[in-house]
């Protein structure tokens, strides 16, 4: 009698019973395999190799990751997390870096773990590409003989090369012992170049020049902060050079073709598979369509052409850009999971589509535009983001469009830098600031994915595809991972442009909020009489600097002839001044305050009294008047902290529980000397005082206010919880924005008189 079919044993049937340890399960594809084996495979006991964050362990990370969504179902099928990590999820609490004992007795090993950033620093990558599978690998030669070692690898691993890329070992003859140890000594090298007197005095002059307005210790911060950047931005560039003079893209590839040599090593005793996809993008089935966890490859780029901000790309539009969806990796992961090789003849598998159905530049910018015609995003008030027409003109000219941008950039930069402030300046910086962040983002794309764009390569899937149709009928549809199926019309503009906008979409609602909020004024003062609340004067309560108000005392006790020939005085030492202040502002206070010479301070007091109350209170913001009262009913104290000589500070006495001024120096008949009683208050003394004041009276930093219109005043307003920066200069005006802080406009009353002399006559 003829024997029938012999039956094809399931690739659950095949997994059943087995543990298998993952690593990088917190990554993307790490929790959508998590998902598929939980859903798909009952019978396998999976355990995940997974590092303590701060105080969090390993295993709590892994209940928060059960929470999510996407394991509803299973959680619930399992009793809870708790129920489902006792049967089926256990955790390896530990690093690559420093890689635990696993547990004995594993069938299989699935190490998704590595550094896939493009552009890591070159000891970031061997360390986590290169030495941690190498850590990896003999920890699961102590686990078990017979170990089904699966590495996830990236098809790119091809680097360099053109035309048709076959599932095999990528050729080459890189010394791998001599470029790991250059790669990890790298960081020592640079770090000491970092800190050598020439790169200090180059980060410190520049550092200095920005900031010492503010104080010498803030431009030593920010001569420390430049120095670690340029470290990162150095370690990246030397391993992308080194990269590229071997010929492969970036580091990132480089190391992953170096850690697949360790794994190749491994294979010539064990059982291994090589996995390789191409790029990863938004599932097109399972979990759900357009399931994706955080930005991958395409979706800034996508994001930055849909905002009108990427007018260029350089590709060619017949070049295929080869997109992956996250649910055929996974699923070919547990295919080839299912199907150990033998010993000693690793297994490659390119999960891709580019060789049976590609897609092109060309077609995924047509589709993308398709979306953003019917769905656009909003550009504020002006209506939907106008979408740049790409004609794919190569990358020499896209480049140049870009470099000839960043010079205007630079020149129109510089000048700002240099005009008085204002409205309009505060508005030029902002649109500046938005177009220099545009060509940052320019610039890193066209730098990073130029290689990418320009790649003439297709991924040969023969043995992947040989593995899909050895599964039965039904693991075919259940583990599907034949990519000519993709519709990439509908993929793009139904599944993965809608996934990748909707979180945008809700963060813009979220910044509209937040922008309106910020326009009706800064943060209710709340309640407490442990804080306070801080003012600077001149620029913040009032539109006022040191030379007006000293021409405010000087002018009215002299003719109308005198007072012509100080002012012509006065503006003749005008540009000395401002270089002073904009170097040391301490020294441009002594150098305004010596002006007083000769001037009794019972006058001073007496003028103020006589003269400038009422111009002063005129001149006084009514924003700032309410809030300062605000602030007093909560039972705050309302502190002034000005460099304005006392005197000028008397007609605000009412405002305020304390105000801390610049005391004139006097002889023994009361006399002004031309020098201050003490140092002037500014930049970093400002923040040291709040400190000391708040200490004496029982306030609380962190629940104060602080409000002040100039880049000096940055210490005095980092010093609190709640700074406000009021009608600021523009490096103050940036920095509040990049950190978040409140910006209000105060105008001055719209009675107040623009006059150098209240008194009368000029």
């Amino acid at each position: 009698m003829a024997e029938g079919p012999v039956a094809i044993r399931s690739v659950a049937e095949r997994l059943d019973g087995q543990h298998v340890l993952v690593t990088g399960v917190t990554g993307f594809v790490g929790e959508a395999l998590l998902h598929l084996l939980l859903t798909e495979v009952p019978g396998v006991r999976v355990s995940l190799l997974v590092r303590p964050k701060g105080s969090t362990s390993g295993a709590a990370r892994i209940a928060s990751l059960l929470k999510k969504p996407i394991f509803a179902e299973v959680v619930e099928a399992a009793g809870g997390i708790e129920p489902l990590m006792a049967a089926r999820v256990g955790v390896v609490e530990g690093d690559l870096a420093d890689t635990p004992e696993l547990p004995k007795g594993l069938d299989a090993v699935v190490h998704c773990a590595g550094d896939v950033s493009f552009d890591p620093p070159v000891d970031q990558g061997f360390r986590t590409n290169v030495v941690g599978t190498r850590e990896l690998l003999a920890r699961v030669r102590e686990s078990g003989p017979d170990v089904h070692y699966v590495h996830i690898s990236t098809a790119y691993v091809a680097g360099r090369r053109r035309g048709s890329i076959p599932e095999g070992p990528v050729e080459h003859d890189v010394d791998l012992d001599a470029e790991t140890a250059w790669g990890l000594g790298q960081r020592e090298r640079v770090e000491h170049e970092s800190r050598s007197a020439d790169a200090l005095t180059r980060h410190r002059k520049k550092a200095e020049k920005e900031h010492s307005r503010a104080g010498l210790l803030t431009a030593a911060n920010a001569t420390e902060a430049a120095r670690k950047q340029w470290v990162k931005d150095e370690l990246v560039r030397i391993g992308t050079e080194r990269a590229r003079s071997l010929g492969w893209t970036d580091c990132y590839t480089f190391t992953k073709a170096l850690g697949e040599r360790v794994v190749e090593e491994h294979a010539r005793e064990h059982r291994v598979s090589i996995v390789r996809p191409s790029i990863i993008e938004s599932a097109l089935e399972r979990p759900h369509p357009g399931w994706i966890e955080g930005f991958k490859m395409a979706e800034p780029l996508i994001l930055a052409y849909g905002r009108g901000e990427l007018p260029e790309f350089p590709a060619s539009a017949d070049t295929t850009v080869d997109i992956v969806p996250v649910d055929h990796v996974v699923s070919a992961i547990v295919a080839v999971l299912a199907h150990p090789p033998v010993v000693g003849d690793p297994a490659y598998f390119h999960v891709s589509s580019g060789d049976r159905n590609p897609l092109t530049f060309g077609q995924l910018y047509e589709n993308v535009r398709a979306y953003f015609d019917v769905h656009p995003f909003q550009a504020g008030d002006r209506g939907a983001a106008r979408l740049p027409d790409w004609r794919f003109p190569g990358a020499q000219s896209v480049n140049r469009l870009l470099t000839t941008s960043e010079r205007a950039h630079q020149v129109a930069d510089y000048v700002l830098g240099h005009v008085p402030r204002s409205d309009r300046t505060r508005d030029l910086a902002r649109k500046l600031d938005q177009q220099g962040r545009r060509l940052e983002f320019l610039r890193r794309y066209l730098d990073l994915y130029h290689e990418y764009a320009q790649a003439e390569l297709r991924f040969s899937d023969r043995s992947t595809m040989a593995l899909q149709r050895s599964l039965s009928a039904e693991d075919q549809e259940r583990f599907a991972f034949d990519t000519s199926v993709v519709d990439w019309p509908v993929y793009i503009q139904e599944i993965h442009c809608p996934a990748v906008t909707k979180p945008v979409r809700r963060l813009d609602e979220v910044r509209s909020a937040r922008r309106r909020a910020a326009r009706s004024g800064p943060r209710p003062v709340g309640e407490g009489t442990d804080a306070a609340a801080f003012f600077d004067m001149d620029g913040t309560l009032l539109s006022s600097n040191v030379i007006e108000t000293y021409l405010w005392m000087r002018l009215p006790e002299l003719s109308g002839t005198e007072r012509f020939a100080e002012l012509g005085r006065v503006a003749a030492k005008v540009p000395t001044l401002v270089q002073a202040e904009r170097r040391q502002r301490s020294d441009f206070l002594r150098t305004v305050y010596r002006e007083y010479a000769g001037a009794r301070v019972a006058d001073l007091d007496a003028i103020a009294d006589e003269h400038l109350t009422s111009h002063v209170l005129s001149r006084l913001s009514p924003e700032a008047v309410r809030r300062i009262r605000e602030h007093r009913r909560a039972g705050q104290r309302t502190v002034l902290i000005t460099g304005a000589i006392r005197p000028l500070t008397r007609p605000l006495a009412t405002l305020f529980d304390h105000i801390e001024a610049a005391e004139l120096a006097v002889d023994e008949r009361g006399i002004c000397t031309g020098h201050l009683a003490s140092s002037p208050l500014v930049g970093e003394s400002r923040a040291a005082w709040m400190r000391s004041y708040a200490a004496e009276h029982g306030i609380d930093m962190t629940k104060s206010f602080a409000y002040a219109d100039s880049h000096s005043d940055l210490p005095l307003l980092e010093a609190v919880g709640h700074p406000v920066a009021v009608r600021p200069d523009v490096p103050l005006y940036r920095h509040a924005r990049r950190h978040h802080w409140t910006v209000v406009d105060w105008a001055s009353s719209g009675s107040s008189t623009r006059t150098l002399n209240p008194a009368g006559g000029l």
